[in-house]
């Protein structure tokens, strides 16, 4: 079939497969030009067919060798219907490891479950017997609780009192003022039980105690801060409340984990495009002129360069790993520069509708988008009839 983009707000309703394995190559390719890492060697990524869950495995692989499992939650393709972009991904991603002579399976399923982490456990150790690395890139709306049975749904909401600044719709380039309304009831505590750190936690707790954690293994969440402007809808609101538990929930893991000498960290990267971030009003236009300013002061980086730096020059350094004040390992480090958040400051200002095209970058911020669904990728011919019927070779 033919496929073009179809989008509904925040989310494109097709992917394709040529583009999405055409990305995940391109990311491969960067991995290999920036040398080999003495990083892990088996490593499993819960949440690993998009963003920076995806960039973390492809690091592990062709950064460091790494035999890598993958679980996430992706639709599969059915005559005439598309899959998600990660399942896409994956097929990708695991067509180029095994041809590399890497071991790479996967599980599709909720995360979140029971069911899915016994399948997990079982996978590691008939397969690998222990993992020295888990990634925790975990992003979802809701959560069924794999005890009570509760549906937690999270919201994206300001705490205290309604929230208005300026905000962009992507696809028109209109630049208008909005209005969020305060969470309440159970926004906040609901929020938390899907995003905060529970889950994490009972992945890790599971393994160590299935003995399938190597010693000195290390686990990783990644978590965002952002600057000010946005702190009242973000870092402030009920999302910031989950990130905030995330990340008290890597200091009780590394207590946990002390007895094998592991250790536990969240990872602060940079804002960049998702599906997640383009439906956080204020944030898309943030981004356009972040994106701007990094751009021409020749910072910029996607998730991939934001992975591999992380591994290379955080994480497997041979020496101590580098953290704040508060124990998180920060990659934003370029994004939130003291000159580079004054000139957002500045044009925030001045952004609308009319200004936007020339002080921000929203064309790089819908080629991204476009890019998260294998859209708008140089070398693909999106004329071509292409087959929809992908599988993942590795899939269990």
């Amino acid at each position: 079939m033919i496929i073009a983009p179809k989008i509904r707000g925040f989310i494109c309703l097709t992917a394709h497969p040529e583009g999405c394995a055409q990305n995940v190559l391109n990311q491969i390719n960067y991995v290999k030009s920036k040398g080999p890492i003495d990083g892990p060697k088996k490593v499993l990524v819960i949440g690993a067919s998009t963003g920076f869950g995806l960039s973390s495995r492809i690091t592990s692989a062709f950064g460091s060798n790494a035999s890598t499992i993958g679980v996430y939650f992706e639709k599969p393709p059915a005559p005439g219907k598309t899959a998600s972009a990660g399942w896409y991904n994956t097929a990708a991603f695991e067509a180029q490891a095994h041809e590399a002579g890497l071991y790479a399976k996967s599980i599709n399923g909720d995360a979140f479950s029971k069911e899915i982490k016994e399948k997990t456990l079982e996978l590691i150790k008939a397969d690998l017997g222990q993992i020295d690395l888990v990634i925790y890139s975990l992003a979802s709306p809701k959560r069924v609780h794999p005890v009570t049975g509760v549906v937690h749904n999270s919201v994206l909401k300001p705490i205290g009192e309604v929230y208005t600044n300026k905000t962009v719709d992507f696809h028109t380039g209109i630049v208008s003022d909005i209005s969020i309304q305060p969470a309440g009831g159970d926004d906040i505590e609901n929020t938390i039980a899907v995003m905060g750190g529970e889950d994490w936690a009972m992945w890790i707790d599971e393994l160590k105690a299935a003995n399938l954690l190597a010693p000195g293994a290390t686990t990783v969440a990644y978590s965002y801060i952002g600057p000010t402007l946005t702190e009242a809808v973000y870092r402030k609101g009920t999302i910031g409340r989950a990130k905030d538990h995330l990340e008290a929930t890597a200091f009780e893991i590394a207590e946990k984990l002390k007895d094998i000498n592991g250790k536990a960290y969240v990872s602060v990267n940079k804002a960049l495009v998702t599906q997640a971030s383009s439906a956080i009003p204020v944030i898309p236009l943030y981004i356009s002129l972040l994106y701007k300013i990094m751009k021409a002061e020749g910072i910029h980086e996607g998730c991939i360069e934001q992975i591999q730096r992380l591994f290379k020059d955080r994480l497997y350094t041979g020496a101590e790993v580098l953290t704040d004040d508060k124990g998180r390992i920060r990659v934003d480090d370029l994004e939130m520069r003291d000159d580079v958040q004054a000139q957002i400051a500045t044009l925030w200002s001045e952004a609308t509708t009319e200004s936007l095209p020339a002080i921000g970058d929203l064309a790089g911020y819908k080629k991204d988008f476009l890019n998260l669904f294998g859209f708008d990728v140089a070398g693909v011919d999106y004329d071509a009839d292409v087959n929809e019927m992908v599988e993942i070779s590795g899939l269990v």
